[in-house]
C-alpha cells in the first residue's frame, strides 16, 4: 500500500508541470498557427500576433511554481493530498491552456479582418488566464495545509 501511495504522490508532484506544459504547447500551437495565417494575409502588425500567440505559455510556469510549492518528502500522510492537488491543478492547466489557445486564435482571426477590435478580442483569453491564476493561487494556499513530513 505504501508503494501505491508513493507512486500517487510522485504523480501528483509532477502533474502540474507535465500537464501544464502539454496545455501550453497545444495552446501555443493553435494560436501560433492562427498567427502564421494572419501574417500571410496582412502587411504589418505581425508582432502583436506573435505576442498574443505565446499567451498560453504561462501555464507551464504556473505548473513549475505549483510543483515547487508541493515539494516535500512523500510519505503516506501526504501522498493523497499531493495526488489530488497536483493532478487537479495539472488537469486544469492542461484544459485551460488548450481553450486559451483557441480563444487567442479567434482573436487573431478577428483582428486580422478588423484591426480595431484587437484589444477587445483578447479579453476572453485574458479571462481564461485569470482562471489559470485562480488555480495557481488555490493550490499554493492549500499546499500550505499539507504536512511537511
Amino acid at each position: 500500500m505504501n508503494e501505491l501511495l508513493n507512486i500517487l504522490g510522485w504523480i501528483g508532484l509532477y502533474s502540474p508541470v507535465v500537464l501544464g506544459g502539454i496545455g501550453s504547447g497545444i495552446g501555443c500551437t493553435i494560436a501560433g498557427q492562427a498567427a502564421i495565417g494572419a501574417m500571410l494575409e496582412t502587411e504589418g502588425g505581425w508582432g502583436r500576433y506573435i505576442g498574443l500567440a505565446i499567451l498560453p505559455s504561462s501555464n507551464i510556469i504556473y505548473g513549475i511554481v505549483v510543483m515547487f510549492a508541493l515539494t516535500r518528502p512523500i510519505t503516506p500522510g501526504v501522498a493523497e493530498g499531493l495526488f489530488v492537488l497536483g493532478l487537479g491543478a495539472g488537469i486544469a492547466l492542461l484544459i485551460l491552456g488548450i481553450y486559451q489557445g483557441t480563444l487567442v486564435a479567434s482573436a487573431i482571426a478577428g483582428s486580422k479582418e478588423k484591426p480595431a477590435i484587437f484589444g477587445l478580442s483578447i479579453a476572453p483569453a485574458a479571462v481564461v488566464e485569470g482562471f489559470c491564476v485562480f488555480t495557481f493561487i488555490f493550490v499554493l494556499v492549500l499546499a500550505g495545509s499539507l504536512p511537511s513530513k
